[in-house]
């Protein structure tokens, strides 16, 4: 299914950074303020739902659902970018329709779903669970750097006061006492640095128990998805063959036509009036010319011969040769896909060249095809702008929808400035012939 995949795992150069430990440590801590919210919904979710049989809960338990999912979500997001842990989405489609059927429908699919009872347990277990995992590194942190303070926070504040000052098990009733708090202070602060990259990862994968998909949950959406990807596959077949249509009727049958036509004029001409009639034969010859160039631009269009006879990487090379732009192809295949799949990734490549010599505003493009771990793999980069959005371009949803048909994925990284990354994935398994080498 066609997903944005960011890295799975923190860079190493960065893992051990001072920088990097301070960052982990703080996004924890920032988790615990999206707890207070879950906890709420949850509260509030858990009454509604009790309400639902007098009617009550009907009207207000499947709008906090949605804002439940939405707090879901974005941990999601944050565990996935902040912990380098993805998780999927769960959610099955939600029926549509008006009225109380509709909101009823609606809310009946909440209620039978176990991911909505996996977003409420993981709600009310949210803030303990962050105050225990992702919160620790900064609370070892700050009490550290509050016994490194500790000389300074005597002899400003606490002298003056009756009772002695514990820190932690060192009790403060002196300078000397306020002291021994420095290095227990630094110990603590070493030890919440050293922590937080790990508390991250921990805090990730505990989000990922519970809000990730169960194998059931995991089976219905593949289920789902692949009847969408069919009935896509089914549309853009019966498109394409209505395209074939109109063009054969509009080109090439058209030529045909008019090529019998001054086949029949020049026949009668050619006693009375020989001149004319070789003048509509040479017509002729020109129309049956530019019929067969507008059929082999048609085959060319359904299946394009250098693709069936040289393999993917040829026919991506031959592509490159007629883009418009500076295009660097490197391949490093041991086979060939089947011929289905390879001609949606040759379209698929094509579709994103194009792209980049219309929108991109760049002047050279970089095309890697791989094969690792059971899936070809398509990268394509180049040098423009950037600020693609996979939903705002249609040619963008329609690779997608391409790739949807064979189980693929397309991830899009494109800031604004550039430069913008295409990533196609395709599952599949490689022939035993070989293509070119790069």
């Amino acid at each position: 299914m066609s997903t944005l995949t960011p890295d799975r795992a923190a860079p190493p150069a960065t893992r051990w950074r001072l920088g990097w430990a301070l960052l982990c440590a703080w996004r924890g801590f920032a988790l615990v303020f999206l707890s207070v919210p879950a906890l709420a919904l949850f509260i509030t979710c858990v009454v509604f739902m009790a309400l639902l049989p007098i009617g009550v809960g009907l009207l207000f338990f499947f709008p906090l659902m949605l804002l439940l999912r939405a707090t879901a979500n974005v941990t999601r997001k944050a565990m996935r970018s902040w912990a380098h842990v993805p998780i999927d989405t769960p959610y099955r489609r939600l029926p549509t329709g008006g009225g109380v059927t509709g909101l009823w429908a609606r809310t009946k699919r909440m209620i039978t779903e176990a991911a909505t009872w996996r977003d409420l347990l993981w709600a009310l277990l949210y803030l303990p669970s962050s105050l225990l995992i992702a919160c620790f590194p900064m609370l070892l942190i700050v009490n550290g750097l509050h016994g490194v303070l500790m000389p300074f926070l005597w002899e400003v504040a606490y002298r003056h006061v009756d009772d002695a000052q514990w820190y932690t098990f060192i009790k403060v009733n002196s300078v000397q006492r306020a002291g021994l708090a420095v290095p227990w202070g630094l110990v603590q602060v070493a030890a919440g640095l050293a922590l937080a990259p790990w508390f991250a990862r921990v805090n990730g994968l505990w989000n990922r128990s519970l809000l990730a998909p169960t194998k059931q949950a995991e089976l219905a959406l593949r289920v789902q998805h692949l009847t969408e990807s069919r009935t896509d596959a089914v549309d853009a077949s019966a498109a394409e063959l209505r395209r074939i249509e109109r063009d054969l009727h509009d080109g090439a049958q058209a030529r045909l036509v008019a090529m019998g036509m001054n086949l029949g004029a020049a026949e009668a001409l050619m006693k009375t009036d020989p001149d004319a009639a070789r003048v509509l034969l040479a017509e002729t010859r020109e129309a049956s010319a530019k019929a067969l160039h507008e059929l082999r631009d048609l085959v060319r269009g359904i299946h394009p011969p250098v693709l069936s006879d040289r393999g993917l990487a040829d026919a991506v090379r031959a592509v490159a040769l007629e883009s418009p732009l500076d295009v660097n192809v490197n391949v490093s295949l041991p086979g060939r896909p089947e011929l289905p799949l390879e001609s949606a990734a040759y379209f698929a490549v094509t579709e994103v060249l194009t792209n980049a010599a219309k929108h991109s505003g760049g002047r050279h493009v970089e095309i890697d095809l791989t094969y690792t771990d059971g899936s070809l793999r398509i990268t394509v980069t180049d040098d423009g702008e950037g600020g693609a959005d996979l939903m705002k371009g249609t040619g963008l949803r329609g690779i997608q929808r391409r790739l949807d048909t064979f189980d693929g994925t397309l991830a899009l990284h494109s800031p604004v400035g550039g430069p913008t990354t295409v990533i196609m994935e395709l599952p599949c398994d490689l022939s035993s012939r070989k293509t070119s080498p790069s």
